[in-house]
């Protein structure tokens, strides 16, 4: 008889744990899943823009810079545990101690022996990964064609070569620190090291095995200091980056005697190994101790103290002159042309007549003022939104060269109220629309911009092609993802602008470029689902298979992706160009390893009244290049890059990085040339060294007897004033050229505020020209003005404080602000004209309640202590030049209206707002006339005439109440 036994039915512990390792295996799928949608979509996205090779190369980079790091760090703790651990003696008398000790270790001894290696090896290839850029950068590195003058290498080297050796000495140090440490503590376990009775007792297999890390490790700190001796020439010394008297004298020769001391230290060691006697590597550990001190902080301060102290100038003359030439050179101010200018002070009619270029093109629209206008205007639904500050342009308008104010209407997806569904955000309001662009010298009779593009449908003197498109898929505020496509003959939902044809109530449109990955497939679908986390996409009726994605729309996103080497301007443009509205992004290669080059912080500089403190991967820079242009479609978010300086040794290392991704500059367009202008954050930089660097000679250096300063703005105190483009001509200049401007001032020392007086006036030459793939020859000519001691010359700060407090310029601002107005000042422009420094101010009126509309109004001008303040910019320059300027502005064919309370209610649609009536023009007067009394009263402290005249300024605006109600205005 046979029976056979039934199977034993799963315990519990073994179901959980099968329960666990399923949930664990299932955890794991869907985070691989999450991963592998983050890094397909942005395969894809890569992949529509033709830039696949750029994120493989990181890809691949990464990947082989992690695989590197974990096998050098965990292969060599392996081998040393393994060795430390199978040489250890069999037959060994330990401690009581150590026995509980390995009591304790022997149940995970396999675990440790494979865990650590591991451990450290994963954190060593997650910082190795992190450097892939900087092994790249020296596997790729070029020649730069220039030496240090310290020690005749290439300054390939400090850029290229020098950050790669400090990594893997470091990495190399590392390891064997690691190795030398694990060795110790496994032989110290197993009792191949032994502490007792006062003796320290080591196995032959141990002490060969410690001596030789121990000689490795010192052999590499060896190598660590010569490098270290390269790295002086990177290093601030005294007031100056770079190695000085001392550096050059003592420190560099201290490090190579260390570096000497540490390198037969380490052979002591190997020494060691073989004979087995400790006390010779000991004594040599010693003395480098010893000499470090000595050698390395003691004499170079005695050498600090007893030499270059007393004479300081005099033994640190040379080096100061290799700063001051290495610092130009690296920021591009080594060919800075210097004119000494003394300024005219006395303004005498007809004295700007050789300047009547200038003059008509001075900029009167101030790009951060004028946004309340055109977004009253021309917004056209709250849905759209413009720019705080605009930017400035050219065109050729009818023939001639004009200077713009231009922005692009972009979506406000905040303010779409009870439309903002999933619907409507991702596919109806998928884009802007239109490039609004008004002349910068120009005004209406009733103080608003002139306008040479606006409207939806969009016209003027910019769109007169028929291959315009003025939709802006792809804006600093565009969504953060739409879908769009679809197939021919399905109706349009996209919005294109509100009011349609045959009475609709909008425009509808369909997207037909290749702006975005093609999100058709159910796959596709799921895997963008999972990327935005919206079940919609995976869902929705909208997606089909023509459908694309549009995202990472941001002009400077786009380029820093494909271009990832680069630090962006923080200003991105846009331009019509070719018939295409593109936007134009500057973008620089930096280095911090320039020798003898003063670092700056990138961030500090470009920081200014219109442009805020930017948060920056890379800070501290000693070099810095405009080296490429770069175009991103508005339409369809194309990205085109151009070596715009292909001598750039940083940007020449990169290409060999990612080859193929940048086009030359002969395959610019004309067009493209045209609206090209030198870049507003590396002007920035530059002006900041010159404040100091402006200087030639080390002597004046020295003494610290000319630093100068950018100045305040003087609407913004704690912000320093911001350059500005202007079509202007220099003193020495042909014609107008449009350039980029600023001023210096005295540099304040200590806790003393500066003196408020121009010593500089920096210019650089920003028209590129209009010639396809050729530079204009001037373009980037950085020309400096230095006003010399014969007379003084008011900066911007007093300047603006001569207007605040100016009477007639109070008496007519008092005027203007009668009523619930406002004044808001433009931008103070400074200009070398008719011998001098002329300014120029805009002064708009805005109601304080309500709708905000600024018209510009007036004018404010100074020319060396005189003052002028009229209606438009030419009646202020005769006014200030005795009568007759000899030139006029822009607005010399304006006749201004005057407005109604200040001037701030907006003229009927077509018209322009009326002349006051007798009746009111005398009320105004009384009111002014009034104002000043009281102010006057105010300050004698007469309160009785106070009292009266402040009744005689109510009745006057009572009056004015009276005659707007009578007149229904």
């Amino acid at each position: 008889m046979t029976s056979t036994s039934s199977p034993n039915p799963a315990t519990p512990r073994t179901s959980r744990r099968i329960v666990g390792i399923s949930l664990v295996i299932i955890a794991a799928l869907i985070a691989g899943f999450f991963v592998f949608a983050s890094l397909y979509t942005e395969f894809l996205w890569f992949d529509q823009l033709g830039f696949t090779t750029v994120l493989t190369t990181q890809w691949f980079a990464t990947v082989l810079m992690f695989v590197i790091g974990f096998l050098g760090m965990a292969v060599p703790l392996f081998v040393a545990i393994q060795l430390a651990y199978r040489l250890r003696p069999v037959y060994v008398r330990l401690s009581s101690q150590l026995d509980r000790y390995q009591e304790v270790i022997e149940p995970l001894r396999r675990l440790a022996m494979w865990g650590m290696p591991i451990f450290f090896g994963l954190f060593a290839g997650f910082s190795a990964a992190s450097q892939w850029k900087t092994v790249w950068l020296w596997a790729n590195g070029v020649a730069t064609d220039s030496v240090d003058p310290q020690f005749g290498l290439d300054t390939g080297f400090y850029m290229f070569a020098m950050p790669f050796y400090t990594i893997l000495l470091a990495f190399v140090s590392a390891v064997l620190l690691l190795c030398l440490l694990v060795t110790a503590l496994v032989s110290y376990l197993y009792g191949s090291v032994r502490i007792g009775q006062g003796e320290l007792r080591i196995s032959k297999p141990a002490r060969i095995q410690l001596a030789v890390i121990a000689g490795l490790y010192l052999l590499v700190q060896a190598a660590s200091l010569w490098l270290d001796r390269y790295k002086t020439l990177v290093a601030p010394d005294d007031r100056i980056t770079g190695a000085a008297y001392t550096g050059v004298n003592a420190t560099i020769p201290g490090l190579a005697i260390l570096a000497v001391v540490a390198a037969v230290v380490s052979v002591l060691f190997f020494v060691t190994a073989i004979i087995g006697r400790w006390r010779f590597p000991l004594a040599g550990t010693a003395l480098l101790l010893v000499a470090s001190l000595v050698v390395g902080v003691g004499y170079p301060w005695i050498v600090t103290t007893f030499q270059v102290k007393p004479n300081q100038n005099a033994y640190q003359s040379q080096f100061y002159q290799r700063n001051i030439d290495g610092t130009k050179e690296a920021y591009g101010v080594a060919d800075v042309e210097v004119t000494p200018f003394t300024a005219k002070t006395d303004a005498e009619a007809g004295q700007l007549r050789e300047d009547a270029d200038t003059t008509a093109s001075i900029r009167i629209i101030d790009p951060k003022i004028v946004n309340d206008v055109i977004r009253q205007q021309d917004q056209a639904r709250d849905y759209y939104q413009f720019p705080q500050t605009l930017d400035v342009d050219r065109y050729q308008v009818n023939g001639v060269a004009q200077d713009t104010v231009v922005a692009v209407r972009d979506l406000d997806m905040a303010n779409l109220g009870d439309s903002d569904t999933w619907n409507n955000r991702v596919a109806v309001y998928t884009h802007g629309y239109g490039l609004l662009a008004m002349a910068g010298n120009q005004r209406t009779a009733s103080g608003e911009p002139v306008f040479i593009e606006r409207g939806m449908p969009t016209s003027g003197d910019l769109t007169d092609s028929e291959k315009y498109e003025p939709r802006i898929y792809f804006g600093e505020n565009s969504p953060e993802y739409s879908i769009v496509g679809a197939p021919k003959g399905t109706d349009p939902v996209e919005i294109d602008y509100p009011r349609g044809a045959e009475g609709d109530a909008n425009t509808t449109t369909t997207f037909d470029g290749n702006g975005g990955p093609a999100i058709g497939s159910t796959f596709t679908k799921l895997l963008y689902a999972l990327k935005f986390q919206s079940e919609q996409i995976l869902f929705s009726n909208l997606v089909n298979d023509k459908s694309q994605i549009l995202y990472d729309r941001d002009p400077k996103t786009r380029v820093q992706k494909v271009a990832p080497y680069l630090e962006l301007d923080s200003d991105p443009y846009p331009s019509v160009v070719d018939g295409r509205v593109v936007w134009i992004v500057d973008g620089y290669t930096t280095s911090a390893s320039y020798p003898y080059s003063t670092s700056v912080s990138l961030s500090k500089a470009i920081a200014d009244s219109s442009t805020p403190t930017p948060s920056l991967a890379i800070d501290e820079i000693n070099y810095i290049r405009n080296s490429v242009k770069a175009t991103v479609d508005a339409y369809d978010g194309h990205v085109t890059l151009y070596a715009w300086d292909k001598s750039d040794p940083v940007l020449q290392t990169w290409q060999k990085v990612y080859p193929s991704t940048l086009k030359p500059i002969s395959e610019m367009s004309g067009d493209l040339m045209s609206h090209v202008r030198y870049p507003t954050d590396l002007f920035k930089v530059q002006r900041d060294i010159l404040g100091i660097y402006h200087i030639d000679d080390a002597g004046s250096f020295a003494q610290l007897d000319n630093r100068w300063q950018t100045p305040k703005d003087p609407r913004s105190k704690e912000m320093l004033q911001p350059p500005y483009y202007l079509s202007m001509k220099m003193p020495g200049q042909d014609s107008p050229r449009f350039s980029m401007f600023s001023t210096f001032i005295p540099a304040s020392s200590g806790s003393s505020s500066s003196r408020d007086v121009l010593m500089g006036y920096l210019a650089v030459d920003s028209d590129a020209g209009g010639d396809k793939g050729k530079r204009a020859d001037g373009y980037g000519t950085l020309r400096l003005l230095e006003i010399t001691d014969d007379t003084t010359v008011p900066g911007p700060g007093q300047v603006q404080n001569t207007f605040d407090s100016d009477p007639v310029v109070a008496e007519k601002l008092n005027v203007l602000t009668i009523g619930k107005s406002e004044v808001a000042y433009g931008n103070l422009l400074t200009l070398p004209v008719g011998g001098g420094l002329l300014y120029v101010q805009p002064v708009y009126v805005q109601s304080a309640d309500n709708t905000q509309v600024p018209k510009l109004r007036k004018v404010l001008v100074a020319f060396g202590g005189n003052v002028a303040f009229e209606d438009t910019l030419t009646a202020a320059l005769d006014a200030l030049f005795g009568g007759e300027a000899g030139a006029a502005g822009g607005d010399g064919q304006v006749t201004p209206t005057t407005p109604e309370e200040g001037g701030t209610t907006p003229p009927a649609e077509g018209g322009t707002t009326p002349p006051p009536s007798d009746a009111e023009a005398q009320a105004l007067s009384a009111a002014a006339q009034a104002l000043a009394d009281r102010e006057a009263a105010l300050k004698a402290g007469d309160l009785t005439a106070f009292a009266e005249a402040d009744k005689r300024l109510t009745d006057a605006v009572n009056t004015l109440l009276a005659l707007d109600g009578d007149t229904g205005k």
